[in-house]
């Protein structure tokens, strides 16, 4: 049997034989790797968000301009004093087995989110509404007691702790979507499966070959009515090279560009492009020797030019040593530690750590042609400017994900794409209690900042609590270091009609057609 990659690409070409037509109706993108989950309370990895936000919608959606537009309510209502909304549901919405949609498969999607059992990574998106913290930490017995609760079938009432300026933007993901209670009842860890799951979205579940493809199809009685194309099918090509050879045989019709290759198509008419609000960073193990000390992070953090990320990658890259990203609110990019390999050398040497004598260094990332180029630059730069020894290994996505939340390495490598446009989205993602933080860093100081920035009205306190998280986040304490900005590159099929990569890298993929 041929292995991975090869074998799939055997099995394409024997399906849709070069200059066949394509399949009618039908749009072919490249996934890159199996989907985790398609349990939107537990799945936390853009491959396994690009097939949800397919299947499912939320309250609201980002429009265009990422401001929040209704979805499932048609509109809401805010108290005076901002901690009080109330959601007004879609009365013509039904899953796809004809149940109708009722305020309270919310409040249990949002209970079930929060249930410290469920053992949910984005369980924090929800720690702004009243009690929600002291349910998932077990404070708390009766999950009634959440500021959540059905006023009727078409009514939602959430009360939260304090004003939440950007709470209809939060709504709008994808672990505050409903959930069917009796669909997880009936089918166990299996409900997402095909044939069990049920959803609202413009596209239904048909087939998931696992690690092979997932298709999707129209779903007829959606909302929002019936969506242009028939099908999605979804490959899983882990290698991006590969990916491009079949885009150009015909055999995809969306696929992310690899990096060596963004430069032969940037004057084509198949090239899409859009700088993005998406972070690359590399994360520390803050309980594990050398990097215990915020000397020894700092002192890696200052022997990285930045500036070598976009001359090696080609795709538009923005040099950050900050973490907000341009193009989202209180920006500041004064903030970070430059690069300075003799302040470096000189921290090394204050916290007592003697290059020469330490183990390697080892560099951990998932398997994918960009990261192995930008580990390779990491290594480089710490042997050189540190004279440390540096190693280097790559894992499979799911593999990768198990080991971040279980024992995470002491370096490794991770990014973050905005999941709603307001700056707590990237600040809070390195609190205590968010169990997206992986470097196992705990800074009181900086939790306090980031609850305060969240409340808080006014644009010039908000920027100047953003500005002192960041600088304990990428100045002081620097549990991470942020890299660059990345930019999203694609190929798209010239028979692709509607699709417009977003700074969110969301894909709207109702709005697209084909020829």
């Amino acid at each position: 049997m041929l292995p991975g990659v090869l074998a799939l690409v055997v099995l394409a070409l024997a399906c849709h034989p070069v200059g066949q037509e394509p399949p009618s109706g039908e749009l072919r993108i490249n996934l890159g790797t199996e989907p985790p989950s398609l349990d939107w309370n537990l799945a936390t990895d853009s491959v396994s968000i690009t097939v949800i936000e397919q299947l499912m919608r939320g309250l609201t959606r980002l429009g265009p301009d990422l401001e929040p537009e209704p979805a499932l309510a048609e509109r809401w209502e805010v108290s005076e004093d901002g901690r009080t909304y109330t959601f007004h549901l879609r009365r013509d919405v039904r899953w796809s087995d004809g149940v109708p949609l009722h305020a309270e498969q919310f409040v249990y999607g949002w209970q079930r989110l929060l249930a410290p059992a469920t053992a949910a990574e984005y369980a924090y998106f929800l720690f702004p509404v009243t009690n929600a913290r002291a349910w998932n930490a077990g404070e708390l017995e009766d999950p009634s007691q959440i500021g959540v609760r059905a006023l009727d079938a078409h009514t939602l009432e959430v009360e939260l702790e304090d004003p939440l300026v950007y709470f209809p933007s939060l709504v709008n993901f994808m672990v505050t979507f409903p959930v069917r209670r009796d669909l997880i009842e009936r089918h166990g860890d299996a409900w997402t499966e095909p044939g069990k799951i049920e959803s609202l979205g413009p596209f239904l579940l048909d087939e998931w070959r696992h690690e092979y493809r997932i298709s999707l199809r129209a779903n007829p009685d959606y909302f929002g009515g019936r969506p242009p194309l028939e099908r999605i099918t979804g490959y899983m090509v882990e290698e991006a090279s590969t990916a491009l050879v079949l885009f150009e045989q015909g055999i995809l019709d969306l696929v992310r560009l690899p990096p060596l290759e963004i430069r032969r198509f940037v004057d084509k008419p198949t090239y899409r492009s859009v700088a993005g609000l998406r972070g690359y960073y590399y994360g520390f193990n803050t309980e594990k020797p050398p990097f215990d000390d915020a000397r020894v992070r700092r002192a890696f953090a200052l022997a990285i030019d930045r500036r070598e990320f976009p001359r090696l990658l080609k795709g538009g890259e923005i040099p950050a040593a900050y973490w907000i990203p341009p193009g989202m609110p209180h920006h500041n990019p004064e903030i970070g530690l430059p690069f300075d390999p003799e302040r470096a050398r000189r921290l090394l040497a204050e916290a007592g750590v003697s290059p020469g004598e330490l183990d390697p260094i080892t560099i951990v990332y998932n398997s994918d042609q960009t990261h192995k180029l930008v580990a390779e630059k990491v290594q480089a730069a710490w042997q050189q400017h540190l004279g440390v020894r540096v190693e280097l290994q790559n894992r499979e996505w799911k593999v990768f994900l198990k080991e971040l939340s279980v024992d995470p390495p002491a370096v490794y490598r991770l990014g973050w794409g905005a999941d709603f446009p307001d700056p707590d989205n990237f600040i809070n993602l390195f609190t205590s209690y968010s169990a997206n933080n992986h470097t196992r860093w705990a800074n009181p100081h900086y939790d306090a900042l980031v609850q305060r920035a969240a409340r808080e009205r006014n644009p010039a306190e908000r920027q100047r609590l953003y500005d002192e998280a960041q600088r304990l986040l990428c100045e002081e304490d620097v549990p991470i270091i942020p890299f660059f900005v990345s930019s999203f590159n694609f190929a798209v099929s010239e028979r692709v009609r509607g699709f417009v990569p977003n700074p969110m890298d969301i894909f709207f993929l109702e709005e697209v057609d084909v020829e």
